[in-house]
């Protein structure tokens, strides 16, 4: 696609292997999530790709006041680094305020911003700052080539390390949308680009007051994403999404990860003979 990316000794971008971010939505307790890092890690042993672990410290935009957010900074950290320390894996999380990103830099080699917050310019900055890795959802109210001023943002900080990620583009109410040329006009901004293929299927508000999305659709979306070229694939994942605070409907089944994982690996090795 675009150009590429380091996180600690892993490389993001053209001709390196598919980048995996992936994990459990929110941070629930230490044991599922250590869990879950487990059988990601197996995965990433048996096929070409390479692992991020992913999971939220806390779930700073939910739908309602009383919804589940997660464990909090601090408490959460510790589980991201028991991830990292058990599996010599990268790990990442999403921060939301300026104040947290030198903290949550001690800990995670990547750094996560979330898709509502992309044009925040400080937060965008006190990520750079920490020198570690920083991967920006295009907002769902952004046109693709409008990410170009977020890589400037990230780059004039001195931050060379940098990945954009497409979650899809508002439709109207309580819909999402992807546009694959966004894939594209991304890449061609010089960053590597990964494809979120659960969030893309949310569907905000769904359920009323809490969000909601269709996890039947996530395969067929993320092949197609890897037939238009992506770097990169960002995933939820729980054993038993439907008992997940957070996103459970669009949250593919960890059983099913790995068929995912190599679906998508086939079509980016055809596209990639073909080529």
């Amino acid at each position: 696609m675009g150009g590429t990316a380091k996180i600690n000794n892993l490389t993001c971008g053209e001709g390196q292997p598919l980048l995996v971010v992936a994990g459990p939505c929110v941070i629930e307790n230490l044991d599922l999530t250590l869990s879950i890092a487990a059988e990601l890690k197996e995965m990433a042993e048996r096929l070409p790709i390479q692992l991020v672990f992913k999971a939220s410290f806390d779930k700073a935009n939910r739908t309602s006041g009383s919804a589940f957010r997660g464990l909090g900074i601090d408490d959460g950290l510790r589980v991201l680094d028991e991830v990292r320390r058990q599996f010599d894996v990268p790990v990442t999380t999403d921060i939301h305020e300026s104040n947290q990103a030198a903290k949550v830099g001690e800990v995670c080699d990547l750094l996560q911003i979330p898709a509502f917050l992309a044009r925040q310019t400080d937060l965008l900055l006190a990520a750079a700052n920490t020198g570690k890795a920083v991967n920006v959802k295009k907002g769902q109210f952004m046109a693709p080539w409008d990410m170009k001023h977020v890589v400037a943002k990230l780059q004039e900080a001195g931050n060379p390390n940098v990945m954009l990620t497409e979650r899809g583009t508002f439709f109207g109410y309580g819909r999402l949308v992807n546009d694959m040329r966004a894939l594209i006009e991304m890449g061609a901004l010089g960053v590597p680009v990964i494809y979120d293929a659960t969030h893309s299927v949310q569907e905000p508000g769904g359920l009323g007051a809490a969000t909601g999305g269709n996890r039947a659709m996530v395969p067929p979306m993320a092949r197609a994403a890897a037939a238009v070229g992506i770097d990169g694939l960002f995933f939820e994942t729980h054993p038993s999404p439907d008992q997940s605070p957070s996103d459970g409907p669009n949250m593919v089944p960890l059983a099913e990860a790995e068929k995912l994982l190599r679906q998508v690996l086939a079509v980016r090795d055809a596209v990639s003979q073909n080529q």
